[in-house]
């Protein structure tokens, strides 16, 4: 007879969350978060009856699609004429 192996419980992470969880996942602010839906570069909610819950991958999308931080290529020394 073979034994069965036990395995360990899939644990998920939620798909939706609410607006602290969203911000925390973005790694803002509530405040900055509300900015950011309100502006646009932050998707709006879902409505679930009275809740208001974000979209995990749309907050990944989102987050993707904000632009990158880094040098202007016309600070970049060893572009400069020597």
């Amino acid at each position: 007879m073979s034994r069965r192996i036990p395995t360990r419980p899939t644990i998920l992470e939620p798909r939706g969350l609410n607006r602290e969880q969203a911000s925390l996942y973005v790694g803002i602010s509530v405040s900055k978060f509300d900015q950011l839906v309100h502006d646009g570069r932050m998707p709006a909610p879902k409505r679930i009856d009275a809740r208001k819950v974000w979209d995990r991958h749309a907050l990944d999308s989102a987050f993707w699609a904000l632009p990158e931080d880094g040098p202007d290529r016309n600070d970049n020394p060893w572009d400069a004429p020597a």
